[in-house]
């Protein structure tokens, strides 16, 4: 089956899908920034204008108050109807704002037509004769000795 580029728009549930692994694995685990004004929180507590800061988005994308059962993969958090009353800085995994990724439309594109090529040729597990993938914390995450996948031809249906 060929893919076209109008198809891109019809992969709503890849996208739901890379967004939901993208929100449990980070792929970059934090960004620098210098606020350019005072910021003071709801608590009273205030940073000064100048103040270095750290965004750690896996504490973001961990929060129970944004996301209920963080730890569980849920492809249907990225739904329309569940992300229309989201706040939209809640899911930061290409920053956002004028600091953004400007790489972003081309990045979840390519891994949309990626992993749409991918499972259309092939099917993929885990082997679990190799260790589980260790996080490496680097300025992009990656997996430190690894991700090991069983890669299988896709079924034919005919």
């Amino acid at each position: 089956v060929s893919l076209y580029r109008h198809d891109i728009g019809r992969f709503s549930f890849i996208t739901m899908c890379i967004k939901e692994s993208m929100r449990c694995v980070t792929p970059v685990p934090f960004v620098m920034r210098s606020l350019k004004q005072d910021l003071t929180f709801p608590n009273g507590k205030s940073l000064p204008k100048g103040c270095s800061t750290v965004l750690e988005f896996k504490i973001q994308h961990s929060n129970r108050e944004i996301w209920p059962n963080p730890k569980v993969y849920d492809p249907y958090r990225f739904s329309p109807e569940n992300s229309k009353n989201r706040h939209p800085y809640a899911f930061l995994s290409f920053s956002s704002g004028p600091r953004n990724c400007i790489g972003q439309n081309f990045a979840m594109n390519e891994m949309k037509v990626a992993v749409a090529l991918i499972l259309q040729r092939f099917r993929l597990e885990l082997d679990d004769t190799k260790p589980p993938a260790v996080p490496a914390h680097s300025v992009a995450m990656q997996a430190k000795n690894g991700i090991w996948v069983k890669i299988y031809p896709a079924a034919t249906s005919q």
